[in-house]
């Protein structure tokens, strides 16, 4: 009931997840990320914990591949997970249940690990990845260009009606973090529009956290 992306930049400075499912909220419950460290997707019959337990890991040094599996390996239910797991160098890592739902498939790239349960088809996965490889622009705009390029692969079996895109970076909290937790018919068009909105601000508000002195004024009604 979900196709996912997660991503970094080539440096491994940026990190970030995007995500769609026919379940309500699925960013909330499903997308991880750490700065400086990594990102995870914890999907199918979901447990949050599990990005959480990926991340400690990587943060502690270990690979992506490593950190899944020990993860993975604490848990009794990991025959029901679905998780995409990515830190900030080294090939990505991916794992699929004997009990993910519906068709499923999971494709990876150099900076990139995509995939999906309860599929219109198991191509979604690699058209995701390639459309990462193949879009410009910050972080959060290829993310949206994969999850757009997985729902015009055929996406999932049915209509999705949540979505997310997460992304961190220098600092401690997450600059990018939109989501859409329920829209009938159009979540990732909704999404791609509050980024659109968002995108050209990002900067201005990592500013007033970090130096408000210095931070743009909010361009709004009663702001001197």
């Amino acid at each position: 009931m979900t196709f996912s992306l997660i991503g970094r930049t080539p440096d491994g400075s940026h990190f970030g997840v995007a995500i769609s499912s026919s379940s309500p909220a699925v960013a909330a419950r499903c997308s991880h990320a750490r700065a400086g460290v990594g990102a995870v997707a914890s999907q199918n019959i979901t447990d949050p914990v599990l990005g959480a337990a990926v991340l400690m890991r990587l943060a502690a040094g270990a690979a992506a591949g490593e950190s899944l599996a020990a993860a993975l390996g604490a848990t009794p239910y990991a025959a029901y997970r679905q998780v995409l797991a990515i830190g900030r160098a080294g090939e990505p890592a991916t794992h699929s249940g004997a009990h993910t739902l519906g068709l499923h498939a999971t494709a990876t790239g150099s900076d990139c690990a995509a995939g999906g349960n309860l599929l219109a088809n198991t191509r979604v996965p690699q058209a995701m990845v390639a459309a990462f490889a193949a879009a410009p622009g910050q972080l959060a705009t290829r993310l949206l260009a994969a999850l757009r390029a997985g729902l015009e692969a055929g996406g999932e079996a049915g209509p999705v009606r949540s979505a997310g895109v997460l992304v961190v970076r220098d600092v401690s909290w997450p600059v990018v973090d939109l989501r859409v937790d329920w829209h009938e018919s159009d979540p990732i068009g909704a999404l791609e529009s509050l980024w659109g909105v968002y995108a050209p601000q990002v900067d201005d508000y990592v500013q007033r956290a970090v130096n408000p002195s210095r931070a743009p004024q909010f361009g709004v009604p009663g702001d001197p």
